[in-house]
């Protein structure tokens, strides 16, 4: 008896656990320089990075890259690919492109997905997500802002970091700063080896300050996302009801031990 409700209690348990959700582009290299490859590729998902869980993500609205001020569109680049974290028993649908990098300068990749329906919250997700690569040792244009509906923008170079590295980011939504939002901050524990100790672990929790600036110090090395939270002010009908939208300014950088590459 003891066993069964020992079950049913784990069972709810797993049922209930809340993840946070994060948009991701992941690319192959994050500083690309003239002795090695400048072709990479871009994984481009919807998942729970530290818990290995991927969700199912249509094709975007927009997808591209901003250099040296100018934006391209790289839509029609994206291919589907089937997608599977650590924990899925299901893959899930992703998608991935290849670009080459030509000129020396900072290549802002940025992706608007199509809103995501997660009915455990009752409300739609929209993540405005970036990454920064570096080509060729130029170092500019990494702090521009894009104009996404809500941006995170880099205070702190977003390459070349090591682990124990802090990083700062201003939050704003419509181009305005946004005080005292909450930020989000997951490891990509793509392999699963790293184990949380308590479930408050897997996501960080930060806010940015009066100005719209959040800090945090990476711990180790890897991928690690940051996703600055807001409402949207418009609400988006869902079975004749309307459903809020949360939208979230996100961004990816990658931590390095000391020393190595």
């Amino acid at each position: 008896m003891l066993k069964n409700i020992f079950l049913v209690g784990f069972s709810l348990l797993l049922a209930t656990a809340s993840y946070a959700h994060f948009g991701m582009i992941i690319p192959s290299q994050d500083i690309v320089e003239q002795e090695g490859s400048n072709v990479i590729t871009l994984r481009v998902m919807f998942a729970h990075p530290f818990a290995g869980n991927t969700l199912e993500m249509e094709k975007p609205v927009k997808f591209g890259v901003v250099v040296r001020g100018k934006k391209y569109s790289l839509l029609e680049s994206l291919k589907p690919v089937q997608v599977k974290g650590y924990t899925d028993r299901e893959s899930h649908k992703g998608w991935i492109t290849r670009f080459r990098l030509k000129r020396p300068g900072d290549y802002v990749f940025y992706c608007v997905p199509q809103p995501y329906w997660e009915p455990a919250e009752d409300k739609f997700i929209v993540h405005y997500t970036k990454v920064i690569v570096d080509a060729f040792g130029r170092e500019e244009g990494w702090d521009k802002e894009l104009g996404l509906k809500t941006e995170i923008i880099p205070l702190t170079r977003p390459y070349g970091l090591y682990a124990g590295n802090t990083f700062q980011g201003l939050v704003k939504v419509n181009g305005k700063i946004a005080p005292f939002t909450e930020v989000e901050v997951e490891y990509f524990n793509e392999d699963g080896k790293v184990k949380a100790p308590r479930e408050p672990f897997v996501t960080q929790v930060i806010k940015s300050d009066a100005n719209g600036v959040f800090t945090y110090t990476i711990p180790w090395a890897g991928w690690w996302g940051f996703a600055a939270l807001n409402e949207d002010e418009k609400k988006i009908s869902y079975k004749g009801e309307e459903k809020p939208v949360e939208i979230g300014a996100v961004i990816w950088v990658k931590a390095y031990e000391g020393g190595r590459r």
